[in-house]
């Protein structure tokens, strides 16, 4: 369910990546490997200029003044953390505690009362955690989605996305922006036996149970709560990101309830706007491959997965997965 597209659906004039099952851009009619849609999308309509292409280089760009743009993100005194063991690649799946310790010594959860954080954080309990079971949404549940993304549109991150997307003719308006983000995050779809018991907010951000293990999970600020609670429990790290501020990038072992994650790269101490803006801008610019970016000077990954059996609009894919590359 996880892979690269094989289609030109927004990708037309895109770099070549030997990841893609097929390319959209002038070259691969000369290469035969243009993807079957490539002349009804690149040629008849669409992104039919280069001009709308979003380039290696753009993504680097844009993503700084993302990562400038954080204003909530945590200060170097917000946090402390006490990562402890760092596990090799072997040891990841061992589900050995090797951290006696909490993850997190302290986190002044002044932070927590921001309109983005506050608005994110009511979104968490939302949600059965166990794939195959349906999820019921409640109106409450629905205003609390509406609520958090009028917040996130209000920053300034937000706000730049959109413009970045905007001239890149990806989006009309900010009206059709914001409800396409709440249909890629916020609809759901199965992964069990056509119940429709998931979402990409769910599975990243919240995170779930599948097959006795949890799958996605990549938030800190979920991983706080949890752990103050004692529902989840950290057993070491492989992966410290490079940065001596926040945000930083940190990749976890780690159980909840019992449940084994082996490998959980999350954020650590960025705004949940942060976050939600760095995957959609991923999963719209480089969906199913790796989205290469830059934070303060530094190189940083993020894959980004369609689900590929459903659809919502006019053929447009939820978000199956995003997640930093640890």
């Amino acid at each position: 369910l996880y892979t690269a597209p094989d289609s030109c659906e927004g990708r037309c004039w895109e770099p070549y990546s030997p990841e893609d099952e097929c390319h959209c851009n002038a070259e691969c009619e000369r290469y035969h490997s243009c993807c079957q849609d490539y002349y009804r999308h690149c040629r008849d309509q669409g992104f039919s200029s280069s001009r709308d292409a979003i380039t290696d280089e753009d993504l680097l760009q844009v993503s700084e003044q993302l990562y400038k743009a954080d204003h909530n993100k945590a200060r170097p005194t917000d946090i402390a953390i006490n990562p402890q063991y760092q596990a090799s690649p072997d040891e990841t799946n061992d589900q050995e505690d090797r951290s006696p310790l909490p993850l997190y010594k302290y986190v002044n959860e002044e932070l927590f009362s921001k309109p983005t954080y506050a608005s994110f954080i009511k979104l968490l309990d939302n949600y059965q955690r166990a794939t195959g079971q349906e999820e019921e949404v409640t109106a409450e549940e629905l205003r609390e989605q509406d609520n958090f993304l009028r917040e996130v549109m209000k920053t300034e991150l937000m706000k730049k996305l959109f413009a970045f997307l905007h001239k890149k003719n990806r989006y009309g308006s900010k009206q059709e922006f914001l409800a396409d983000l709440k249909e890629m995050w916020f609809g759901l779809y199965s992964r069990g036996d056509g119940e429709q018991d998931s979402s990409g907010f769910e599975h990243v951000f919240s995170g779930e149970v599948k097959k006795g293990k949890v799958s996605g999970f990549h938030n800190w600020i979920r991983f706080y709560l949890l752990e103050k609670r004692g529902s989840v429990n950290y057993f070491s790290h492989n992966f410290e990101g490079p940065w001596d501020t926040y945000p930083d990038v940190l990749g976890l072992q780690f159980s909840w309830d019992g449940f084994y994650k082996e490998v959980g790269s999350a954020f650590i101490g960025s705004s949940p706007e942060f976050e939600f803006g760095l995957y959609t801008l991923c999963f719209i610019a480089r969906p199913g491959r790796g989205c290469h970016l830059s934070l303060g000077g530094y190189s940083l990954s993020i894959q980004t997965y369609p689900w590929t059996k459903s659809t919502y609009g006019d053929g447009k894919k939820y978000i199956a997965t995003a997640y930093v590359i640890s």
